[in-house]
């Protein structure tokens, strides 16, 4: 997946202080360790100049194989010299090292000219945190939802009352995050403004990247805003809409507030459709019902919402303004 510049450059400063920090704490335990030990500062000081003998017998005389061969020896009788120091001290063998956080690469993020897997990984969610910036995921728990706030008492003998269906959706929903896998069913969150949608949808993201998934949440507004602003970007190598076909889960909240274009409306129908095909799964929130939802979209789009994913109903009072109210 390609990145633009700024998430590419961020991620590389990260990489270089991560790289800066690891040596420059090396260098301190070493300058530690040889003012407690001066035997030690010589050993690196005589493995040092073996290096250099090395290049000479290389350059000089025909013997230089023999030469070599005993370098080599004094080198290791050194080493061996200097881990028994370490040894002596309680300290590991790679004490005097720097301690990268990735050592594959040792925090430069390639290898041999290959990226290495620690920063793909950090392009990655450097990506996932600019587009989720905006979101209070830290303020939408499973814990801080409270079902006080809906009615225990229904206004019709043909459906519970709102507290026992939001307390079903509640249930639900925990067991959703807490069995989350990539192959987890869409969900399509329906029902009036403030009912607790969009904290839910929430509350399962939190758990989900918890777990260590890939989770982008936003409202369709938003998340169409910046695949419009990507559409008409020089640098472009559309990786939003790449993250969003890719990402373990995807969360579109509020659906059919964004402003409809023939471009947006395209895009909505090709994320949600095509990760119906490769089966990862979406959740959607929407204020809409079915019918306005058919005369807001294509028939096409909404029979593919409703024929392959799990619909929750929210009904009851709007939570908001009951807490404004007190």
């Amino acid at each position: 997946m390609g990145y633009g510049k700024d998430v590419y450059q961020a991620v590389m400063e990260k990489l270089n202080l991560q790289r800066v920090a690891a040596e420059q704490e090396s260098r301190r335990r070493r300058d530690d360790f040889y003012a407690a030990c001066p035997r030690a500062a010589e050993i690196e000081r005589l493995l040092s100049h073996t290096a250099v003998q090395a290049a000479k017998a290389v350059l000089g005389s025909g013997n230089s194989g023999e030469i070599l061969a005993k370098l080599k020896e004094n080198n290791l009788a050194l080493q061996e010299e200097r881990r028994q120091l370490l040894a002596s001290a309680g300290l590991p063998e790679d004490y005097l090292q720097p301690h990268y956080q990735c050592p594959k690469c040792e925090d430069t993020g390639y290898i041999d000219g290959r990226m290495c897997s620690c920063l793909k990984e950090l392009l990655r969610k450097e990506a996932y945190r600019r587009l989720n910036d905006s979101t209070p995921l830290s303020l939408c728990t499973f814990d801080s939802f409270s079902l006080s706030y809906y009615p225990d008492t229904s206004d019709s003998p043909d459906r519970p009352s709102p507290r026992a269906q939001i307390g079903k959706i509640l249930s639900y929903c925990r067991r959703y995050a807490a069995n989350f896998s990539p192959d987890s069913p869409s969900l399509l969150m329906q029902g009036g403004t403030g009912l607790g949608k969009t904290h839910l949808s929430l509350s399962i993201a939190n758990e989900a990247i918890e777990r260590g998934f890939g989770v982008i949440y936003g409202s369709t507004q938003n998340l169409a805003s910046s695949l419009e602003k990507e559409r008409f970007r020089r640098d472009s190598d559309d990786e939003t809409n790449q993250m969003l076909l890719s990402c373990d889960l995807l969360i579109l909240d509020d659906l059919g507030t964004e402003f409809s274009t023939s471009f947006i409306d395209a895009a909505i129908y090709n994320i949600v459709n095509t990760r119906l095909m490769s089966k990862r799964p979406t959740i959607i929130s929407t204020n809409l019902s079915l019918r306005e939802m058919e005369t807001r979209y294509t028939e096409r789009f909404v029979s593919r919402i409703i024929g392959s994913y799990i619909r929750l109903f929210f009904y009851g009072s709007d939570v908001r303004q009951q807490r404004r109210s007190l």
